[in-house]
């Protein structure tokens, strides 16, 4: 079963010469919404290469807030998990699944030993290092030139696109969560969106009705 995933979500690793050690080492795990995968300051035991949902990387504030970095989804994994192993260093971001979800779990003790013997992993871990660049960019002009229902908008947009669905189960608190605000920020401008007739509300639920 692993190697039909493999081969289905990383074809570029499954097709090289990686395939053999991939397949002696990865394992397939399964996680619930909610479940989290990686705690501040823990260090990086274990890879996640994404099958199937997403998984949310936040970074925590001092005082327990957070705001959202970036997704990992089907086909990518974690450059922050290469950039600490590799540097011998703790986490300094909180990774959640955002979806019910399956991961490949590689053990992080193999990242450095492949990127010197491997040059396709080498490229994978290179490619994610130029995604999640572009992905913190943008989340930084979000916040620096976004006013918040702009924000919020493409937040919204984002989730439809993560998830393939117009119906999103989400409480106001985890947005405002996600985005550095309070809930009252939140519910005020969902309630303007609804007026708008963009979006339904209703009970841990938002139904996408007028923009794409």
């Amino acid at each position: 079963m692993i190697e039909n995933l493999l081969q289905e979500h990383f074809p570029n690793l499954y097709g090289s010469e990686l395939k053999s050690k991939l397949l002696e080492n990865a394992q397939l795990a399964s996680f619930k919404k909610g479940d989290v995968l990686l705690r501040k300051g823990q260090y990086i035991k274990l890879l996640p290469l994404v099958i199937q949902g997403t998984v949310k990387v936040v970074r925590e504030g001092f005082e327990g807030n957070e705001i959202l970095i970036y997704y990992i989804k089907s086909g990518e994994s974690c450059a922050l998990s290469f950039s600490a192993y590799m540097n011998d260093k703790k986490s300094n971001v909180k990774a959640i699944c955002d979806q019910d979800s399956k991961l490949i779990l590689i053990p992080s003790r193999l990242i450095k030993d492949w990127i010197r013997l491997y040059p396709s992993w080498q490229q994978f871990a290179l490619q994610l290092y130029d995604l999640r660049f572009a992905e913190l960019l943008h989340t930084v002009e979000d916040i620096a030139f976004k006013k918040m229902d702009e924000r919020l908008l493409s937040y919204l947009k984002d989730k439809l696109r993560l998830q393939n669905t117009n119906t999103l189960k989400i409480t106001h608190q985890q947005i405002a969560t996600d985005l550095a605000t309070s809930r009252e920020v939140i519910t005020r401008l969902l309630k303007q969106l609804a007026q708008k007739g963009m979006i339904s509300l209703s009970r841990n639920e938002i139904k996408i009705i007028g923009f794409v």
